[in-house]
Formats: structure tokens, sequence, C-alpha cells
């Protein structure tokens, strides 16, 4: 039997991100690796690097030729594996990791991530990015030819349909089961004959092969191989699905055909670490040229080019070089407000930027300042700080934002607020910037995005990224949004926001 009872708690305390939820949280992150002498060291290495995708919990599962190994737990990966008893719990040479937020399922260590099952053919493990839009319909009709369901996980969904397919083969059953499924997904796949991983046909959500040694490594980001010292090799393609063998055999299918590839291109703008590499391109440059091009677009009569640290820095540093105008960090944030073990009362919560960043009043006293900021979501925080800016003296308060209007919602595994809280789809740009309380407010457009990040512009009749929260261009169906819409029944892990 598996030794699947090593969940832990952490320290019970929630991440302190953002208290008005005014930044769209990072979907999850994952790492695997096959055939490395210290799997489980390597993943816990590698999800550090990945934290940033997924400050909720933890998990990693192993497998040491013989048995299934588990341990999952609240908080970050320092929290939960930073000893070596906590690693010496997941012996083996494979191993794969997940740090999450609740897209879908909620909070919980049941829904954890990998998930583990056994099956017919042996243990099944599964490490997921993304969000499968068709998961409550086929929960669904799943509950109702008798599956029992441990998670409210969409993942879990994953694995009942790999259960119940009559495929010999367990990379066969795992196609028949992702041929059902609508959305965004880049899994890594544990089974006693070795490690698989893919992604969807249209590649939304990130997932990248490299190798250390005789070892195979899979991750979410570039970033996560320099930690653990791995080469780059490449993008898992597309609807691609590679097989890695125990002895080290390699082999790759394309069982989805393929169609134009749309990454998401918010990993440019926000997701991804600035040091990792993106669809080819590294993201520090994306977000510079982000800058740049946004500078061109909307340049501004100014003193001073002030980022909104830290996602804000790249692309302000980017609009600087471009307008010629000096950089300077008129804001300081804080890196010790991190977590707390209480809820926040709404006295806390309102002074929650204050707390997190400053005013650099020296630099900002008497001058007229541009803000760069990577996206405006509520709106709350952005209001915050142009006060705080004013408040600091400030002569002038110029907003300046590195991606276009986020009006819809993501359906494809990111935390967006219900399209009713999104300012973009309640206002336009006018009272966008009355609002936020700026003397002006611009967006980078999307055809400049798309310049930034390499591409001429965006290509209407096949778009080369999905952009759906900035255009309402969703590339793949969304069958329980559609569902929820003409008034169907809710299944209890549904969570999905609505557009």
């Amino acid at each position: 039997m598996p030794n699947i009872d090593n969940d832990v708690a952490g320290n019970m305390t929630h991440p302190w991100l953002d208290l008005d939820g005014d930044k769209l949280r990072e979907e999850c992150g994952v790492f695997g690796a096959i055939n490395a002498a210290d799997a489980s060291a390597a993943t816990a290495l590698g999800l550090h690097a990945l934290q940033h995708r997924g400050q909720e919990a933890v998990g990693i599962t192993s497998f040491d030729g013989k048995e299934f190994f588990s341990r999952r737990g609240l908080g970050h990966v320092a929290e939960n594996f930073s000893s070596a008893e906590a690693i010496a719990e997941l012996p083996g040479t494979m191993a794969a990791g997940h740090v999450r937020y609740s897209t879908t399922g909620g909070s919980g260590l049941r829904n954890v991530q990998p998930l583990y099952a056994e099956l017919a053919s042996g243990g099944f493990a599964v490490a997921h990015n993304g969000n499968i839009s068709n998961a409550q319909m086929l929960r669904k009709d799943l509950v109702g030819k008798g599956s029992i369901f441990q998670s409210t996980s969409d993942t879990e969904v994953i694995i009942h349909l790999v259960a119940t397919s009559r495929y010999p083969t367990i990379a066969d059953r795992l196609v028949d089961a992702l041929r059902l499924v609508e959305g965004a997904y880049a899994l890594i796949v544990m089974t006693p004959e070795g490690m698989i991983a893919c992604r969807d046909p249209l590649g939304i959500r990130p997932l990248v092969m490299g190798k250390m040694g005789d070892a195979v490594v899979f991750a979410s980001e570039t970033v996560a191989f320099d930690v653990v010292g791995a080469e780059f090799i490449r993008e898992v393609e597309p609807g691609e699905l590679l097989q890695v063998s125990t002895d080290g055999e390699v082999k790759s299918v394309h069982p989805f055909g393929k169609s134009p590839a749309r990454p998401c291109i918010f990993e440019h703008v926000y997701f991804s670490r600035p040091d990792s590499f993106f669809a080819g391109h590294s993201v520090y440059e994306a977000r510079k040229a982000i800058g740049a091009e946004l500078a061109k677009e909307s340049p501004c009569e100014a003193d001073l080019i002030v980022p909104v640290p830290d996602s804000g820095v790249p692309a302000a540093i980017g609009y600087a070089q471009a307008s010629g105008l000096p950089f300077e960090l008129g804001i300081i944030r804080s890196h010790y407000v991190g977590r707390t073990f209480i809820q926040p009362s709404d006295s806390a919560r309102h002074a929650g930027v204050k707390r997190k960043h400053n005013a650099n009043r020296s630099l900002v006293e008497g001058k007229r300042i541009v803000l760069i900021d990577d996206s405006i979501v509520r709106g709350t925080t952005s209001l915050k700080i142009v006060e705080m800016m004013r408040e600091a003296g400030a002569k002038e308060v110029h907003f300046r934002v590195a991606s276009p209007p986020t009006a819809h919602s993501c359906f494809y595994g990111v935390d967006t607020p219900e399209r009713n809280k999104l300012l973009a789809a309640r206002m336009q740009i006018g009272p966008m910037r009355e609002y936020i309380k700026a003397d002006s407010l611009a967006f980078i457009s999307i055809d400049g995005l798309y310049r930034a990040v390499g591409a001429k512009g965006r290509d209407k009749a096949c778009p080369q990224f999905c952009d759906a929260c900035f255009t309402g261009d969703y590339p793949t169906s969304l069958t329980d949004l559609r569902l929820k819409e003409q008034g169907g029944d809710e299944l209890p892990f549904d969570d999905t926001k609505a557009a």
C-alpha cells in the first residue's frame, strides 16, 4: 500500500498577498524529476523557485520502484520541506510536486496535489497546472456512473477518466481521458513505469523540459532548472505527450494533432519570474520591451518614472529608457509583510497597502511622477497608491499600465475576480482615471503588447497568444460556464468565476 499519510498542516497560516484581492493570482506550479538520485530534494528546490506561482499549499509524491510516498501541507515550501527528515519520508529516484492556489476546489489538504490513486494498473499520481472548463459536466456524469470522488478539485476528474478508460496502456488511457477534457492543462503524471508530461493542445499553460545529469526534469518555468542545476532542453510542445521510462527512454507523441499555439500572454506580463524564459523570450527583456512600447504609445511630461514594486519594475525600466526620464524607486516595498495567523480586520485591510508599500517622500515631493504597474484588476490598490503619492507631496501623478485593460475573467487556471468586480469591465478609461484619482491613465494596446513580445501585432483571425482576459476571445469552449448561465445544477467544487 502507498504511504500517503504524511499530510501536515504547516503553520495553518494564510498567504497575505493583496488584502483587497487586487492582483491576479498566479495559477499553480509543477515540477517533476525522474532517474534522479535525490528526486524529492530536487523537486523541493524546484518548487521553491516556483513559489510565486502558488503560496497556499504544497505537495510532493515520490516513487522508489515499489511504493509511492506523499507529503502535503498548507503554506510555503520552506515550511513543509526544509528539513532532512521531511525529504527522507519521500525516497526514490522519481518525484513530482505542486504549489497551488485554489482556482477550483477551494483550500484544504484533500485538494493539495499531486493527487494520488490506486488504479487497476498500479499507482497513479498527477500534478496539474491549469483549469478544466468542463469539469463539472464530466464529474456529474462520472458520479452518475458510480465514481466516488475524494477531493473537490477539477484535477480528480482526470484520474477517474483514466480509471474508467478501456485502453490497454496507461499512456493510451491518459490520452483517452484528455480527449474528453476542455480547457488548459500542464500535467506531470507518475506511474510505476515512469513519468508522463503533457500540455493542452493550445499550450495555454507553460511546461518545460530539462536534463540534470542522467535525470529528466520538467517544470512550469525555466528558473526552476537554474536552482537545481539542470540544463534547459526545450518547451514541451502544445498537445505533446512525453513519456520518460525508468530506464531513461524518452518517447514523444502528439495524439491530438497540431493546432496553432495560444500560450497565456499574461506569463510575459506578470506570472512568470523575470529570470525565466517563456515562449522563446527572456521574461525580463519582454517586460522591459513592454515598458518601452508603452512609452511610445503613451508618453508623459514628467520628472520621474516610478515602478509599483515589485512587478512593475522591469516595465518601468523600459519606459524610462525609452522616454529618457529618470527611473527612481519612489515606492519602497516591505518584504516582511507576508503572512498572518488571522484574517485582518476591516481597519487593517484598509491599511494594507501602506504596510506593504511606502512612499519615498524625499524623491517624490514636488515632482510630476509616472507610476508604472503591470495591471489594474479591481483598482483599489491603484487608488491607494495614487493617494499615497499625493500625501507624500507629488505634484502630479500619472498612471501607466503594462497590459491592456483586464475586462474579462479567466477560466484557464487564473484566480480572476468575477467580471463585475473588474474595473475595466465596469468603466471606460476616463471614469477609471477618475476612480483611481490619477492625473492621467493609459494602458498599452493589445497590438503594442504583441509587438513587445516579438510579434508584428495581434492576428485577429488566429491570435498567437491566449489574451482572453483582455479581449474576451476565449480559445476553447466553456461548457461549465454555459451550463451555469443556463441555470444548470452546480456541483460542490464549483467556484467558477462568472464572465
